[in-house]
């Protein structure tokens, strides 16, 4: 008998569903990361937005746990955002960060944008 530790198995609808849905979105992210008295700037792409967070195409080396300044404007909006957040997640180029500022505004606005755009996480 084997046993591999460590990999769960998830068939179709046993899959653990998010908190929040996600949404298809391409605009542009500025990424800022202060690490001690080091400055890093990098240029990305949003891929997939939620309420709670955003999904990053970056082509860097960031570490999970870090947090950072996003700069990025929704399409429809003509003020551009700042907001702080923690990267939570990485699967390649794909960076996935968690918002820990958002305003109520900004929540607000963000719960009004989603429901027009396509899901990104529907089977």
């Amino acid at each position: 008998m084997s046993f591999q530790p460590g990999k769960a198995l998830y068939r179709g609808k046993e899959r653990p569903h998010r908190r929040y849905p996600r949404f298809q979105c391409d605009f542009p992210v500025i990424v800022s990361l202060f690490s001690g008295e080091a400055h890093r700037r990098f240029d990305g792409r949003c891929k997939d937005l939620s309420a709670a967070g955003i999904g990053i195409l970056i082509a860097e080396e960031i570490l999970l746990g870090e947090v950072a300044s996003l700069v990025f404007s929704l399409s429809d909006q003509p003020e551009s955002w700042t907001v702080r957040a923690v990267l939570r997640h990485r699967r390649g180029y794909h960076y996935g960060f968690e918002f820990l500022s958002l305003t109520p505004p900004q929540s607000e606005t963000l719960a009004n944008f989603l429901p027009r755009l396509k899901r990104a996480d529907s089977d």
